[in-house]
Protein backbone atom coordinates (compact mmCIF):
# COMPACT_ATOMS: atom_id res chain seq x y z
CA UNK A 1 0.00 0.00 0.00
CA UNK A 2 1.50 3.33 -0.98
CA UNK A 3 2.18 5.96 2.09
CA UNK A 4 0.70 9.27 2.52
CA UNK A 5 4.60 10.78 1.13
CA UNK A 6 4.64 8.72 -1.78
CA UNK A 7 0.71 9.24 -2.90
CA UNK A 8 0.46 10.76 -6.33
CA UNK A 9 -2.05 12.86 -7.85
CA UNK A 10 -3.30 13.46 -11.47
CA UNK A 11 -4.90 16.84 -11.84
CA UNK A 12 -6.89 17.00 -15.00
CA UNK A 13 -7.59 20.68 -16.27
CA UNK A 14 -8.92 22.61 -19.27
CA UNK A 15 -6.86 25.19 -20.95
CA UNK A 16 -7.96 28.63 -19.24
CA UNK A 17 -7.52 30.29 -16.12
CA UNK A 18 -10.72 29.60 -14.60
CA UNK A 19 -9.84 25.49 -14.99
CA UNK A 20 -5.74 26.28 -13.93
CA UNK A 21 -5.95 28.38 -11.28
CA UNK A 22 -8.43 26.56 -9.10
CA UNK A 23 -6.71 23.05 -9.91
CA UNK A 24 -3.41 25.07 -8.42
CA UNK A 25 -4.31 26.06 -5.89
CA UNK A 26 -5.97 22.17 -4.96
CA UNK A 27 -2.14 21.37 -5.92
CA UNK A 28 -0.07 23.28 -3.80
CA UNK A 29 -2.51 22.54 -0.94
CA UNK A 30 -1.70 18.57 -1.78
CA UNK A 31 1.42 19.29 -2.03
CA UNK A 32 1.83 20.32 1.41
CA UNK A 33 0.28 17.66 2.74
CA UNK A 34 2.97 15.23 1.18
CA UNK A 35 1.68 14.43 -2.29
CA UNK A 36 2.76 14.41 -5.70
CA UNK A 37 1.26 16.15 -8.40
CA UNK A 38 0.97 15.29 -12.37
CA UNK A 39 -0.45 17.79 -14.38
CA UNK A 40 -2.75 16.77 -17.48
CA UNK A 41 -4.13 19.49 -19.52
CA UNK A 42 -3.79 20.47 -23.54
CA UNK A 43 -1.10 22.84 -24.91
CA UNK A 44 -3.32 25.89 -24.42
CA UNK A 45 -3.11 25.06 -20.65
CA UNK A 46 0.28 25.79 -20.64
CA UNK A 47 -0.14 29.58 -20.76
CA UNK A 48 -1.69 29.11 -17.33
CA UNK A 49 0.69 26.35 -15.88
CA UNK A 50 4.12 28.49 -16.07
CA UNK A 51 4.11 27.93 -11.99
CA UNK A 52 2.08 24.76 -11.52
CA UNK A 53 3.92 22.41 -8.69
CA UNK A 54 3.57 19.22 -11.02
CA UNK A 55 6.69 16.81 -11.56
CA UNK A 56 5.57 16.14 -14.82
CA UNK A 57 2.75 16.98 -17.52
CA UNK A 58 1.27 14.84 -19.50
CA UNK A 59 -0.08 16.51 -22.73
CA UNK A 60 -3.50 14.79 -23.56
CA UNK A 61 -4.96 15.09 -27.18
CA UNK A 62 -9.00 16.70 -26.98
CA UNK A 63 -11.14 18.16 -28.87
CA UNK A 64 -14.07 20.92 -28.63
CA UNK A 65 -17.16 20.65 -30.98
CA UNK A 66 -20.56 21.11 -31.13
CA UNK A 67 -23.26 18.10 -31.25
CA UNK A 68 -24.81 20.25 -34.32
CA UNK A 69 -21.49 19.54 -35.97
CA UNK A 70 -21.44 16.30 -37.46
CA UNK A 71 -18.07 16.39 -39.16
CA UNK A 72 -16.57 18.10 -35.84
CA UNK A 73 -18.21 15.33 -33.86
CA UNK A 74 -17.03 12.67 -35.24
CA UNK A 75 -13.50 14.28 -35.13
CA UNK A 76 -13.74 14.86 -31.76
CA UNK A 77 -13.79 11.65 -30.63
CA UNK A 78 -11.26 10.53 -32.41
CA UNK A 79 -9.10 12.71 -30.87
CA UNK A 80 -10.68 12.11 -27.23
CA UNK A 81 -10.02 8.58 -27.71
CA UNK A 82 -6.51 8.90 -28.60
CA UNK A 83 -6.24 11.14 -25.72
CA UNK A 84 -7.66 8.14 -23.50
CA UNK A 85 -4.98 6.23 -24.78
CA UNK A 86 -2.54 7.83 -24.16
CA UNK A 87 -3.86 8.61 -20.54
CA UNK A 88 -4.33 4.73 -20.09
CA UNK A 89 0.00 4.34 -20.84
CA UNK A 90 0.55 7.36 -18.95
CA UNK A 91 -1.80 5.74 -15.52
CA UNK A 92 -0.39 2.14 -15.92
CA UNK A 93 3.19 3.93 -15.46
CA UNK A 94 2.15 6.43 -12.80
CA UNK A 95 -0.32 4.63 -10.72
CA UNK A 96 -1.85 7.50 -9.00
CA UNK A 97 -3.87 7.05 -6.16
CA UNK A 98 -6.49 9.57 -7.46
CA UNK A 99 -7.97 11.63 -10.63
CA UNK A 100 -8.85 15.36 -9.84
CA UNK A 101 -10.63 16.72 -12.95
CA UNK A 102 -11.86 20.09 -13.10
CA UNK A 103 -13.61 21.14 -16.33
CA UNK A 104 -13.00 21.38 -19.80
CA UNK A 105 -12.42 18.97 -22.94
CA UNK A 106 -9.01 18.26 -22.27
CA UNK A 107 -9.86 16.92 -18.86
CA UNK A 108 -11.97 14.10 -20.31
CA UNK A 109 -9.74 11.35 -21.27
CA UNK A 110 -8.03 11.46 -18.32
CA UNK A 111 -11.18 11.35 -16.32
CA UNK A 112 -12.26 8.38 -18.63
CA UNK A 113 -8.88 6.77 -18.87
CA UNK A 114 -9.10 6.50 -14.53
CA UNK A 115 -12.68 4.77 -14.90
CA UNK A 116 -11.44 2.17 -17.22
CA UNK A 117 -8.54 1.15 -14.98
CA UNK A 118 -10.63 1.44 -11.85
CA UNK A 119 -8.73 4.32 -10.28
CA UNK A 120 -10.54 6.62 -7.70
CA UNK A 121 -11.84 9.98 -9.51
CA UNK A 122 -13.49 12.91 -8.66
CA UNK A 123 -14.35 16.27 -10.63
CA UNK A 124 -14.88 20.05 -9.10
CA UNK A 125 -17.39 22.25 -11.02
CA UNK A 126 -16.11 25.98 -10.39
CA UNK A 127 -19.39 27.48 -11.98
CA UNK A 128 -22.62 27.49 -10.32
CA UNK A 129 -23.48 25.45 -13.76
CA UNK A 130 -22.34 22.26 -14.19
CA UNK A 131 -20.42 22.60 -17.42
CA UNK A 132 -21.08 20.17 -20.02
CA UNK A 133 -18.05 17.82 -19.97
CA UNK A 134 -18.65 17.74 -16.44
CA UNK A 135 -22.16 16.70 -16.63
CA UNK A 136 -21.31 13.70 -18.92
CA UNK A 137 -18.73 13.02 -16.16
CA UNK A 138 -20.79 13.36 -13.46
CA UNK A 139 -21.91 9.62 -12.68
CA UNK A 140 -19.30 8.24 -13.79
CA UNK A 141 -17.00 9.14 -11.12
CA UNK A 142 -16.58 8.53 -7.21
CA UNK A 143 -17.36 12.31 -5.83
CA UNK A 144 -18.30 15.15 -7.24
CA UNK A 145 -17.58 18.90 -5.54
CA UNK A 146 -19.05 22.30 -6.66
CA UNK A 147 -17.52 25.93 -5.42
CA UNK A 148 -21.14 27.60 -4.85
CA UNK A 149 -24.56 26.44 -2.89
CA UNK A 150 -26.57 25.83 -6.13
CA UNK A 151 -25.55 23.97 -9.16
CA UNK A 152 -27.74 24.35 -12.05
CA UNK A 153 -28.12 21.35 -14.49
CA UNK A 154 -26.98 18.84 -12.17
CA UNK A 155 -28.72 15.41 -12.19
CA UNK A 156 -31.61 15.20 -9.58
CA UNK A 157 -29.53 12.40 -8.03
CA UNK A 158 -26.65 14.07 -7.71
CA UNK A 159 -25.47 14.78 -4.32
CA UNK A 160 -22.33 17.60 -5.01
CA UNK A 161 -20.03 18.50 -1.97
CA UNK A 162 -20.09 22.22 -1.58
CA UNK A 163 -16.43 23.11 -1.00
CA UNK A 164 -16.13 26.67 -2.44
CA UNK A 165 -13.71 27.58 -5.56
CA UNK A 166 -9.93 27.00 -4.28
CA UNK A 167 -8.21 30.55 -4.76
CA UNK A 168 -4.34 31.01 -5.14
CA UNK A 169 -2.21 31.23 -1.72
CA UNK A 170 -1.63 34.95 -2.70
CA UNK A 171 -5.12 35.73 -2.93
CA UNK A 172 -6.26 33.23 -0.33
CA UNK A 173 -3.45 35.87 1.75
CA UNK A 174 -6.06 38.75 1.28
CA UNK A 175 -8.95 37.25 3.61
CA UNK A 176 -9.51 38.88 6.57
CA UNK A 177 -7.40 42.28 5.31
CA UNK A 178 -9.61 45.22 6.08
CA UNK A 179 -10.83 47.36 2.99
CA UNK A 180 -10.10 50.66 3.72
CA UNK A 181 -12.60 53.17 2.85
CA UNK A 182 -11.72 55.29 -0.48
CA UNK A 183 -10.51 59.06 0.72
CA UNK A 184 -9.75 61.68 -2.44
CA UNK A 185 -8.32 58.83 -4.69
CA UNK A 186 -10.24 56.28 -6.03
CA UNK A 187 -8.78 52.95 -6.89
CA UNK A 188 -10.22 51.44 -9.85
CA UNK A 189 -8.93 47.90 -10.82
CA UNK A 190 -10.50 46.77 -14.64
CA UNK A 191 -10.06 43.12 -15.93
CA UNK A 192 -11.00 41.75 -18.56
CA UNK A 193 -10.82 37.73 -18.55
CA UNK A 194 -10.10 35.81 -21.36
CA UNK A 195 -13.04 35.84 -22.85
CA UNK A 196 -15.72 38.84 -23.92
CA UNK A 197 -12.90 41.26 -22.92
CA UNK A 198 -13.95 43.75 -25.40
CA UNK A 199 -16.68 45.71 -24.38
CA UNK A 200 -14.73 46.18 -21.37
CA UNK A 201 -12.50 47.87 -23.04
CA UNK A 202 -15.00 50.23 -25.09
CA UNK A 203 -17.44 50.94 -22.61
CA UNK A 204 -15.22 51.31 -19.05
CA UNK A 205 -12.91 54.64 -21.33
CA UNK A 206 -16.02 56.22 -22.48
CA UNK A 207 -18.13 55.98 -19.16
CA UNK A 208 -15.14 57.11 -17.28
CA UNK A 209 -14.29 59.61 -19.30
CA UNK A 210 -18.20 60.88 -19.27
CA UNK A 211 -17.47 61.84 -15.33
CA UNK A 212 -17.55 64.95 -14.17
CA UNK A 213 -13.81 66.61 -14.21
CA UNK A 214 -13.63 66.55 -10.05
CA UNK A 215 -13.94 62.95 -10.51
CA UNK A 216 -12.39 61.79 -13.41
CA UNK A 217 -9.22 63.64 -11.67
CA UNK A 218 -9.20 61.80 -8.59
CA UNK A 219 -9.62 58.36 -9.81
CA UNK A 220 -6.42 56.05 -10.37
CA UNK A 221 -7.58 53.31 -13.14
CA UNK A 222 -5.40 49.94 -13.29
CA UNK A 223 -7.03 48.20 -16.42
CA UNK A 224 -6.35 45.01 -18.21
CA UNK A 225 -7.50 44.47 -21.96
CA UNK A 226 -7.06 42.70 -25.38
CA UNK A 227 -3.77 43.74 -26.45
CA UNK A 228 -5.35 45.55 -29.98
CA UNK A 229 -6.78 47.73 -27.59
CA UNK A 230 -4.48 48.95 -25.44
CA UNK A 231 -3.18 51.76 -27.24
CA UNK A 232 -6.79 53.15 -28.00
CA UNK A 233 -7.85 52.74 -24.36
CA UNK A 234 -4.70 54.47 -23.09
CA UNK A 235 -5.05 57.51 -25.30
CA UNK A 236 -9.13 57.76 -24.26
CA UNK A 237 -7.91 58.04 -20.65
CA UNK A 238 -4.87 60.72 -22.05
CA UNK A 239 -7.36 62.30 -23.21
CA UNK A 240 -9.95 62.64 -20.34
CA UNK A 241 -7.21 63.20 -17.89
CA UNK A 242 -7.42 60.02 -15.83
CA UNK A 243 -4.50 58.50 -14.33
CA UNK A 244 -4.51 55.06 -15.59
CA UNK A 245 -2.23 51.87 -15.87
CA UNK A 246 -3.62 50.07 -19.26
CA UNK A 247 -2.13 46.07 -19.67
CA UNK A 248 -3.00 42.57 -21.90
CA UNK A 249 -1.97 41.08 -18.50
CA UNK A 250 -1.39 41.70 -14.52
CA UNK A 251 0.79 39.43 -12.77
CA UNK A 252 0.44 40.50 -9.64
CA UNK A 253 -3.55 40.23 -9.27
CA UNK A 254 -3.36 39.89 -5.82
CA UNK A 255 -1.36 42.87 -5.23
CA UNK A 256 -3.70 45.27 -7.09
CA UNK A 257 -7.01 43.71 -5.85
CA UNK A 258 -5.27 44.62 -2.30
CA UNK A 259 -4.97 48.12 -3.20
CA UNK A 260 -8.38 48.41 -5.23
CA UNK A 261 -11.32 50.66 -4.02
CA UNK A 262 -13.69 49.23 -6.93
CA UNK A 263 -13.14 46.40 -9.44
CA UNK A 264 -15.23 46.35 -12.70
CA UNK A 265 -15.26 42.92 -14.36
CA UNK A 266 -17.08 39.99 -15.81
CA UNK A 267 -18.56 37.30 -13.66
CA UNK A 268 -16.18 34.12 -14.37
CA UNK A 269 -16.25 31.39 -11.43
CA UNK A 270 -12.45 32.36 -10.14
CA UNK A 271 -13.09 36.16 -10.30
CA UNK A 272 -16.15 36.02 -7.81
CA UNK A 273 -14.23 33.92 -5.60
CA UNK A 274 -11.48 36.03 -5.87
CA UNK A 275 -13.28 39.34 -4.99
CA UNK A 276 -15.49 37.29 -2.32
CA UNK A 277 -12.28 36.37 -0.80
CA UNK A 278 -10.26 39.52 -0.72
CA UNK A 279 -13.35 41.48 -0.16
CA UNK A 280 -13.36 43.57 -2.68
CA UNK A 281 -16.79 45.65 -3.79
CA UNK A 282 -17.27 45.19 -7.79
CA UNK A 283 -19.22 46.31 -10.90
CA UNK A 284 -19.63 42.71 -12.83
CA UNK A 285 -20.90 42.51 -16.49
CA UNK A 286 -22.07 38.60 -16.99
CA UNK A 287 -20.72 37.26 -20.51
CA UNK A 288 -23.77 36.80 -22.37
CA UNK A 289 -22.69 33.86 -24.64
CA UNK A 290 -21.22 31.91 -21.96
CA UNK A 291 -22.77 28.32 -21.55
CA UNK A 292 -25.74 28.19 -19.88
CA UNK A 293 -25.80 31.86 -19.02
CA UNK A 294 -23.62 30.21 -15.87
CA UNK A 295 -21.67 33.82 -15.43
CA UNK A 296 -25.09 35.54 -14.43
CA UNK A 297 -25.34 32.64 -12.12
CA UNK A 298 -21.50 32.96 -10.61
CA UNK A 299 -22.85 36.96 -10.00
CA UNK A 300 -25.45 36.25 -7.71
CA UNK A 301 -23.09 34.79 -5.41
CA UNK A 302 -21.74 38.89 -4.73
CA UNK A 303 -25.21 40.56 -6.00
CA UNK A 304 -27.27 38.32 -3.08
CA UNK A 305 -25.57 40.03 -0.65
CA UNK A 306 -25.32 43.10 -1.61
CA UNK A 307 -21.54 42.91 -2.50
CA UNK A 308 -21.75 43.51 -6.31
CA UNK A 309 -23.95 45.58 -8.66
CA UNK A 310 -24.57 43.12 -11.50
CA UNK A 311 -25.08 45.06 -15.22
CA UNK A 312 -26.24 42.51 -18.14
CA UNK A 313 -24.56 42.92 -21.11
CA UNK A 314 -27.11 44.55 -23.36
CA UNK A 315 -27.43 47.34 -20.93
CA UNK A 316 -24.01 47.91 -20.14
CA UNK A 317 -23.22 51.42 -22.27
CA UNK A 318 -21.08 53.98 -21.17
CA UNK A 319 -24.09 56.06 -19.88
CA UNK A 320 -25.51 53.01 -17.21
CA UNK A 321 -21.87 52.63 -16.01
CA UNK A 322 -21.31 56.49 -15.58
CA UNK A 323 -24.49 56.68 -13.66
CA UNK A 324 -23.29 53.76 -11.26
CA UNK A 325 -20.00 55.22 -10.89
CA UNK A 326 -21.01 58.38 -9.28
CA UNK A 327 -24.15 56.66 -7.19
CA UNK A 328 -20.91 54.40 -5.75
CA UNK A 329 -18.67 57.27 -5.47
CA UNK A 330 -21.20 59.53 -4.04
CA UNK A 331 -21.73 56.85 -1.35
CA UNK A 332 -18.04 55.62 0.35
CA UNK A 333 -19.57 54.25 3.16
CA UNK A 334 -21.37 51.79 0.90
CA UNK A 335 -18.37 51.01 -0.94
CA UNK A 336 -17.07 49.79 2.83
CA UNK A 337 -20.66 47.96 3.21
CA UNK A 338 -20.31 46.32 -0.27
CA UNK A 339 -16.31 44.78 1.02
CA UNK A 340 -17.64 43.50 4.16
CA UNK A 341 -20.55 41.52 2.46
CA UNK A 342 -18.47 40.36 -0.16
CA UNK A 343 -16.30 38.48 2.54
CA UNK A 344 -19.28 36.89 4.01
CA UNK A 345 -19.63 34.96 0.44
CA UNK A 346 -15.99 33.87 0.83
CA UNK A 347 -14.78 30.02 1.78
CA UNK A 348 -11.01 31.01 2.09
CA UNK A 349 -10.63 27.22 3.02
CA UNK A 350 -11.68 25.76 -0.27
CA UNK A 351 -8.70 24.35 -1.45
CA UNK A 352 -8.34 22.57 1.82
CA UNK A 353 -11.71 21.32 1.77
CA UNK A 354 -10.92 20.26 -1.38
CA UNK A 355 -8.06 18.16 -0.38
CA UNK A 356 -9.81 16.68 2.33
CA UNK A 357 -12.31 15.32 -0.05
CA UNK A 358 -9.50 14.02 -2.63
CA UNK A 359 -7.41 12.35 0.66
CA UNK A 360 -11.31 10.82 1.32
CA UNK A 361 -11.68 9.82 -2.05
CA UNK A 362 -8.06 8.25 -2.74
CA UNK A 363 -7.92 6.08 0.94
Amino acid sequence: MDTPSSRLAVVAAGGTGGHLFPAEALARELQARGWRIVLATDSRGARYAEHFPAEERLALEAATFSPRDPVGVVRGLFRIEAGVRQARAAFQRLRPAVVVGFGGYPSLPALLAAKGLHLPRLIHEQNAVLGRVNRFLSPRVNAVACAFPTLEKAPARLKPVVVGNPVRPEIKALYGQPYAEPGHTLRLLVTGGSQGARILSEVVPAALAALPEPLRLRLVVEQQTRADAVEPVRATYVAARVEAEVAPFFGDMAGRLRTADLVIGRAGASTVCELATAGRPSILVPFAAAMDDHQTLNARLLSDVGAATVIAEPQFTAIRLAEVLQGLVAKPERLSAMAAAAHLAARPDAAARLADLVEATAT
